[in-house]
């Protein structure tokens, strides 16, 4: 049976004969089936029934279900409701407004709105600047997306990726006390979706894109940072490479290697692999070989598409050839952005000394990184069930808290390097070990020191 998780837990309200030792007995089938049992709670006591709340965890839908009929076969229970714990939680939505000033009285609004209101509008209209200042704009950021790459869900469109945009505002407001907007585009053209975003724009202090697909995402971030004066952050890029550059220099602390010494792998040729190697390479990385279907991305071959021939063009120094099974042959670290289950755990002897395995697809990683444990001195995932997750909310709370924080204008190479850097320096000496490369996502300094690294400012 599969670990369980948290995202299919279930709370199932039963009718039970008026006897206590049935709870028990409930309690052991769900075990008995798998599941884990969370929390029990006799809500009624009756003398002809109990009224009990069962709340287990599952491994998926599928055994959810499985957890149901054991309970159910349990003599003297009736299974009156079952809910998904998960879908009670986003019923309503995640996030909503709230007024910052109090409307209780005439004089309130008549300074909230109208006609004071207009005083503050006309200061705006004769100081253009001072809009950041005077309205919501200094501290909000637009999370855009199309829908045609929601996270390992593929092209959902824009209404099925509404409750993951609901998230990501619902984090930036938790990590970084950021108010975020989900904007939801029903269009996946290009031109359509940067005239949206421009238009837009003056409402925002910042621009998050989110979950949209290679290569188009590339155009609307270049196109848009050409044009607006704020800043805009491709998280699915720059903050899955700024997370795995900080996750990588503390790995290879653990096994006393030197960035600009090692051979890199990294499957995946989209815009979280592309990202990735970009930034390494500006880091220091000297030997870094890009994998796709195909096999390893070389300037020689005249085939690759115009993303992927500027991609070989800056990578594969040696002209290595071949699949990933035979470029892994003595590379120092993989790094997988790219489908489940493609490395076998049987590579990685293969490769050099204290190897370093990143494998990040997600849900479901290109290797088990129990399998990859075997082998392997230090191994990171996206999956919250392991060590070492690398997780995109140790960066964009931070780099959007320090770009609102400074006004800026734009995002660079450099930004991007030294948030890498306040990331792996909040893991100390004392704390690093290869199962503890990354700090948590709850680490009260985390999103200060990113901010701080940002915007040039003490936190």
């Amino acid at each position: 049976m599969a670990a369980t998780a948290s995202s299919y837990s279930i709370t199932m309200r039963l009718y039970t004969a008026p006897d206590h030792g049935v709870v028990g007995a409930v309690a052991t089938a769900i075990a008995s089936s798998g599941g884990v049992v969370t929390a029990i709670d006799v809500t009624e006591s009756r003398h002809d029934r109990l009224v009990v709340d069962v709340t287990c965890s599952a491994s998926d839908a599928d055994h959810s279900q499985d957890l149901v009929s054991a309970v159910a076969a349990v003599e003297g229970v009736t299974v009156h409701k079952v809910s998904d714990r998960t879908f009670l939680l986003h019923l309503g939505g995640k996030i909503e407004v709230t007024s910052k000033v109090p409307l209780r009285t005439r004089d309130d609004l008549s300074m909230a709105y109208t006609p004071g209101v207009g005083r503050v509008s006309m200061a705006i209209y004769e100081n253009p600047e001072d809009v950041r200042k005077l309205t919501i704009k200094g501290n909000s950021v637009a999370v855009v997306t199309d829908g045609s790459a929601v996270l390992g869900l593929g092209n959902i469109g824009p209404g099925a990726a509404l409750p993951v945009m609901e998230g990501k505002a619902a984090l930036f407001k938790r990590f970084a006390n950021i108010d975020a907007w989900p904007i939801c585009l029903a269009t996946q053209d290009t031109d359509e979706i940067v005239k949206a975003v421009e238009m837009i724009a003056p409402g925002f202090g910042g621009i998050n894109l989110e979950d949209i697909a290679a290569p188009r995402c590339f155009e609307i971030e270049r196109r848009l940072r050409e044009s607006l004066d704020i800043p805009v952050f491709h998280d699915d890029q720059h903050g899955t490479a700024i997370v795995v550059l900080a996750a990588l220099t503390n790995a290879l602390r653990c096994v006393d290697k030197e960035l600009a010494g090692v051979r890199i792998v990294v499957s995946g040729a989209g815009a979280a692999g592309t990202a990735i190697v970009t930034l390494l390479l500006a880091a220091g990385a000297l030997d870094v070989v890009v994998v796709d279907r195909e096999g390893a991305l070389s300037s020689d071959d005249a085939s690759l598409s115009s993303a992927h021939t500027e991609l070989a063009a800056a990578t594969n120094p040696r002209r290595a050839t071949g699949s990933l099974q035979e470029v892994l042959v003595d590379a120092d670290v993989f790094v997988g952005v790219s489908a489940p289950g493609i490395l076998d755990p049987e590579w990685i002897p293969t490769m050099a000394p204290k190897p370093v395995v990143f494998a990040l697809a997600n849900p479901d990683p290109e290797v088990d990184p129990a399998e990859a444990g075997k082998y392997a001195a230090v191994v990171a995932s996206g999956r919250s069930d392991y060590p070492n997750q690398i997780n995109n909310v140790l960066a964009f709370p931070g780099v959007f808290r320090g770009l609102l924080d400074a006004g800026a204008d734009e995002v660079t190479v450099d930004m991007l390097l030294r948030a890498a850097k306040a990331i792996a320096d909040t893991v100390s000496a004392e704390e690093l070990h290869p199962a503890f490369i990354i700090p948590s996502v709850f680490h009260p300094d985390v999103t200060k020191r990113v901010a701080s690294a940002i915007s040039g400012r003490e936190g």
